[in-house]
């Protein structure tokens, strides 16, 4: 078996790994290999792949995040944290306040420059599932079409539930940086959303996803402490 590109590259000149070297491969779609290097250059590695081992690291809790797209490198932080963190799913959302204006061609080399960067972060961390990154959607449309069991907007005003009933399922609909508007979350009150805040502080739009998301593996999936 041959691994070229990012994840040739990866091994060879960040991991500098040498032939007769053991390592763990993944396909994305649950398992691993164990493997050994046979040989290197620079761009490209070839291994001899044993058999699959059905190792589980997908957090029993399915987290479908929709997060308004924000400026900078912040989304990238999120959809890199996010996986690492076990989100299933994510869904960068377009929003009354999103300054972000992505169409057509720019969209579709954002959207495959998101799922690289989910990709490079499951070799990081040891997932061996990656989150489906969906396209682009109008936040609107998104939270009339979800049907998790669970569903959860974000934002300062709302008053914290001290309780919830245990899901399987939880949409996370996260605002931009100048937050949802007040039509915004009433829209996704009426779709079924709680409204839900995270404590006193106001957090970034980077921030309270990756806070969230903590919280709800810590209490309904597999992160513990």
């Amino acid at each position: 078996m041959t691994l070229q590109g990012s994840a040739g590259q990866h091994i060879a000149r960040a991991l500098r790994m040498r032939v007769g070297d053991e390592l763990i491969l993944f396909n994305g779609e649950g398992g691993e290999y164990r493997a050994e290097i046979l040989a290197l250059d620079k761009k490209t590695v070839t291994v001899q792949t044993g058999a699959h081992q059905d190792v589980e690291t997908r957090s029993p809790l399915s987290i479908h995040l929709g997060i308004a797209m924000s400026r900078g490198e912040r989304m990238d932080w999120v959809v890199q944290k996010a996986t690492e963190l076990g989100v299933s799913s994510l869904t960068p959302l377009a929003s009354e306040r999103t300054e972000v204006k992505l169409k057509g061609d720019r969209a579709a080399r954002k959207l495959q420059h998101w799922r690289q960067i989910a990709i490079s972060a499951c070799e990081q961390c040891g997932r061996d599932v990656l989150p489906l990154i969906h396209p682009i959607e109008n936040l609107s449309d998104w939270v009339k079409r979800n049907d998790d069991a669970c569903k959860l907007v974000l934002h300062h005003r709302a008053i914290s539930r001290a309780e919830l009933a245990s899901p399987t399922s939880v949409a996370l609909l996260v605002g931009p940086e100048g937050g949802l508007s007040a039509a915004e979350i009433t829209l996704a009150e009426d779709a079924g959303f709680e409204s839900l805040a995270l404590g006193p502080r106001v957090l970034r739009t980077e921030t309270a996803p990756l806070a969230a998301l903590a919280i709800l593996q810590s209490r309904w999936g597999d992160m513990a402490f």
